[in-house]
């Protein structure tokens, strides 16, 4: 899975360069991806080395975050209904944002700092500390039934923060966002290198899990949008289109949290 998550970093990374929006989020994905493999496996993985990456990843991470905000609000704005409220706005035009921000982070790739981090990530995917005491340890359990009862754990969890989805506030939001986000990467990485369940007896829990995550995110991006305004007056239709992400989002939960029982057997 580490190794999976740099090759793609790689695979992105020119693409990235030269302001190509898809693979930023491509590059995103693969950190995202990465960091929900190590939450996952944290009792075999998390080294100190892991510590150390894990900082140098987030430094990554943020010109990373704000070239792909920029991407999304300026899709956005070049929609039909929102063209004319954006054209109303006044400062940095969101053009601007999205080039300063993409400039910010072609020079973040393109540094000898990240070359490290890349060979960094790999050498401690191949061969890390994590890796020999692994090998050498006589009580390991068996895969599928650590994967199994992780599952469970990162399940119930995510039932647990949903509750009273509708009167979360926005930080509580986007931490269950990622948290259904890492989810749903884990059953679909697992059902893939893990002998544990098909992709079609995982789909129960797939499904929901992508579909919570995806209303949660474009509900953080219309308000983002809101706030970008800075003068108070909404996107057009914002608070009807706000309402049906939320209901969406709690369906999602509803479903998600009625699929319990299918992981317990």
């Amino acid at each position: 899975m580490a190794l999976d998550a740099v090759s793609a970093i790689k695979a992105h990374h020119a693409g990235a360069c030269g302001g190509d929006a898809e693979a930023v989020h491509q590059i995103r994905v693969a950190i995202t991806r990465l960091r929900a493999a190590v939450a996952f496996f944290a009792p075999i993985v998390a080294d100190a080395e892991w510590l150390r990456l894990k900082r140098q990843i987030a430094w990554l991470n943020g010109p990373l975050g704000n070239a792909r905000d920029s991407d999304v609000v300026l899709d956005y704005v070049r929609r039909k209904r929102y063209r004319a409220w954006a054209q109303a706005m006044t400062g940095e035009s969101f053009e601007q944002r999205q080039a300063r921000d993409h400039r910010r982070l072609v020079r973040c790739l393109r540094s000898a700092r990240t070359e490290r981090l890349i060979a960094a990530m790999a050498r401690w995917a191949r061969q890390g500390a994590w890796l020999k005491a692994y090998k050498q340890r006589k009580d390991a359990e068996a895969l599928p039934s650590y994967c199994a009862g992780e599952l469970h754990r990162w399940h119930a969890r995510l039932v647990r923060k949903g509750k009273r989805l509708d009167d979360l506030g926005a930080e509580r939001r986007h931490r269950l966002r990622i948290q259904a986000k890492r989810f749903r990467y884990m059953i679909e990485a697992l059902t893939e290198t893990v002998p544990l369940w098909s992709h079609g007896k995982c789909r129960h829990l797939h499904r929901p899990a992508k579909r919570l995550q995806r209303a949660l995110g474009d509900m953080r991006d219309l308000e983002r949008l809101s706030d970008l305004a800075g003068n108070g007056k909404r996107p057009p239709g914002y608070r009807h289109q706000r309402k049906k992400l939320l209901e969406a989002a709690i369906a999602a939960y509803r479903d998600l949290r009625y699929a319990e029982l299918a992981v317990a057997r």
